[in-house]
């Protein structure tokens, strides 16, 4: 009975989850395995625990209030000048980004269907993922995309787990990585990389949006609770699958995931790209509808449009999104400095909204009971420390690379 409960409770936490186990957490976690075997998995748990924590306090504040985060930014900052400076920020973070990182979205669907069924129809693949992320989302029901996330990332939870389970991993191995910390020489820049793939910005404004479809009364907030925790601690599973299958892989080049699933079938034969090729494809597809939706929220509520999901104006911005996305792609386009500025933005925009959705949280007018705890407010200025220092990183990175 407990199991049937929280699996009708699954709500907006599983697309949480499905937007940051995308291809670029998925490459990152197997270049992780590759290097330096289990040793990073305390950062990959450590990134799953902070997530939690920022996500849980956007849905919690998404329920009290009603609002989305961009909405109660623009009412709750009295400064016109701060106000229009953050909210330059999150247009350029989320929506540039988004758009820049939606080719990425398609391109690791697009190496789970390689993996599948071959490079012969590659240049058609993009287009075919393209027009299953539009369909969903023209549709323009929530409660058909919770169904098909709930059933995407069971599936691809499912192929990670049983890729690591093919290599037979070592228990001891697994256990010392997950519980005594340790920094490999030259693991610095794949640690911040696990945190910064996993800690997504634009994840705290889509769950403060999304949980408003699903749940309208301070009753369930409790049901949003275990759904985000549920649900974020089942990605950072997933993404830890991940890491645990790469450790078998022999030391070699590896650029992405589809690379893994080459390297694994000498090993284990072809069930391992069969299952590595479908959650690379489950995982592509989800963020390739996340990202286009996370973007039409922002701007829906920067714009105050007040619009509902099958509103000309909102599906206009997932569409541009999406085009882009799937475009660039197919025409072999990658804009380096687009990248690099939403990299930027993105370096900027996750200290700065941490901080700010801590202050609403703790807001008694806004929240009333419901803000923050003593020790929800200690574990949370641990996690915006961490973030600061990852955004600092970031922005440096773009700079020296």
């Amino acid at each position: 009975m407990g199991i049937k409960n929280l699996f009708k409770n699954i709500g907006p936490g599983i697309l949480v989850a499905a937007a940051f186990i995308g291809p670029g957490t998925i490459t990152v976690c197997t270049v992780a395995g590759v290097k330096f075997g289990y040793a990073l998995l305390w950062a990959m748990l450590l990134s799953a625990v902070a997530t939690a924590v920022l996500q849980e306090m956007a849905a919690r504040l998404g329920i009290v209030t009603q609002k989305g985060l961009t909405s109660l930014l623009k009412e709750e900052i009295p400064n016109q000048l701060v106000r229009t400076f953050v909210l330059g920020i999150i247009l350029s973070a989320i929506v540039i980004g988004n758009t820049a990182y939606e080719a990425g979205n398609i391109s690791g669907a697009t190496l789970g269907l390689e993996a599948l069924f071959g490079s012969g129809g590659l240049k058609y693949y993009p287009w075919v993922i393209g027009f299953l992320a539009f369909v969903l989302l023209y549709i323009g029901s929530y409660k058909i995309l919770e169904k098909t996330f709930v059933a995407l990332v069971g599936l691809m939870s499912l192929s990670f787990i049983i890729t690591a389970i093919l290599t037979r991993a070592s228990i001891t191995g697994i256990l010392k990585g997950l519980f005594t910390p340790e920094i490999p020489t030259g693991s610095i820049f794949t640690i911040i990389a696990l945190i910064g793939t996993t800690v997504v910005p634009y994840n705290l404004f889509l769950h403060a949006s999304l949980v408003r479809e699903k749940w309208t009364s301070l009753s369930d907030l409790s049901k949003a609770k275990k759904d985000t925790l549920f649900s974020v601690m089942l990605g950072g599973f997933v993404s830890m699958a991940v890491i645990i299958a790469a450790t078998a892989i022999p030391k070699e080049e590896i650029s992405n995931a589809l690379d893994m699933a080459k390297s694994l079938e000498p090993l284990y034969g072809n069930a391992a790209t069969l299952f590595m090729g479908i959650g690379l494809f489950a995982a592509g597809i989800t963020s390739a509808i996340t990202a286009p939706l996370a973007a039409a929220y922002v701007v829906n509520n920067c714009f105050g449009w007040h619009a509902n999901m099958k509103d000309f104006r909102f599906r206009l911005v997932w569409i541009i999104v999406l085009l882009i996305g799937a475009g660039s792609l197919s025409l072999q386009i990658r804009p380096i400095e687009i990248i690099q500025f939403a990299q930027v933005a993105n370096g900027l925009l996750l200290p700065l909204i941490a901080m700010i959705l801590l202050w609403l949280i703790n807001r008694k007018e806004l929240m009333g009971s419901n803000k923050n705890s003593f020790w929800q407010n200690i574990v949370s200025l641990v996690i915006i420390g961490l973030v600061f220092l990852l955004g600092i990183k970031s922005i440096f990175g773009v700079f020296t690379s």
